[in-house]
């Protein structure tokens, strides 16, 4: 547990990369760690995208100014009429199972000592336009990945948490 503590507190929103290339092994195996995130029913209801040569980047890339010159970049979409929803609650799982799964892309860059970030602010239909592989998808999420520039650094805010006594409670 002590090793899986020190990766979650090791990560950090990277926007800053080497020019150095992501080895396709190494998306492979992000790929892996996302298919093994658990969903709701397990129904899957979500894809990535590996965004790796020139011209789709430029596409992704002018669909967000929060791209930092990333050598790679994933792009993930959710099916929310696949995920099904809470019969209860009438919550849709497709946006909780897409967390889940940029939550394992997150930790498994981290853990292949790459450096990676959630992007949640760009032009979606910028992407689905371009890429009509993406149309039957909501899109969430793109991820640049590759090697933390020499100068890379945790942004302040990362080393601010809240204390237990803050956010947790027994009842």
């Amino acid at each position: 547990m002590d090793d899986f503590i020190t990766l979650a507190r090791d990560r950090y929103s990277c926007r800053s990369f080497s020019d150095t290339p992501v080895e396709d092994w190494k998306i492979e195996r992000i790929i892996e760690a996302a298919i093994a995130a658990p969903t709701a029913r397990n129904s899957q209801a979500w894809y990535v995208w590996s965004i790796t040569d020139a011209v789709s980047q430029k596409v992704v890339r002018a669909s967000t100014p929060f791209h930092f010159d990333a050598p790679a970049l994933l792009v993930l979409g959710v099916r929310p009429e696949d995920a099904g929803a809470s019969r209860m609650s009438g919550i849709n799982f497709a946006d909780i199972d897409g967390g889940i799964v940029g939550a394992h892309i997150l930790l498994a860059a981290q853990d292949l000592g790459l450096g990676a970030l959630w992007v949640g602010d760009f032009n979606a239909d910028a992407i689905q336009e371009a890429f009509t592989e993406t149309d039957d998808y909501r899109l969430i999420g793109i991820f640049p990945l590759g090697y933390p520039a020499s100068d890379a650094e945790p942004s302040a805010r990362h080393f601010t948490r809240k204390s237990a006594s803050e956010i947790f409670m027994e009842i």
